[in-house]
């Protein structure tokens, strides 16, 4: 991904749903969670507007991304594998089954 790597951003670990997108990844602590959120949203939204331009008829208001996110770091209980893993097996989310965090 461009964005990743002009920000410097490594993308551990990515899988996309129907409804929304689950990222592990690393960024400088010059950056907060919340501004790196934006960025992706933001980019990322702008990058599919452009290339299908009949995506955004489709949205109330025109926004691609709503407002919320979720995020979570790594700790001690909550391992890069932890999390790697839930991500990386999150397709069985889809089916039923989901794969427990905590």
């Amino acid at each position: 991904m461009e964005v990743s790597e002009h920000y410097g951003f490594e993308i551990q670990e990515m899988r996309m749903a129907p409804d929304h997108v689950h990222i592990f990844l690393s960024f400088a602590p010059r950056y907060s969670i919340a501004k790196v959120v934006g960025m992706l949203k933001s980019i990322s939204a702008s990058e599919i507007f452009e290339k299908f331009p009949e995506v955004k008829k489709e949205f109330w208001g025109g926004e691609f991304w709503e407002d919320g996110y979720f995020a979570r770091t790594v700790g001690d209980k909550v391992t890069a594998d932890l999390i790697k893993r839930y991500i990386k097996y999150h397709r069985d989310e889809l089916h039923g089954k989901q794969l427990k965090l905590f």
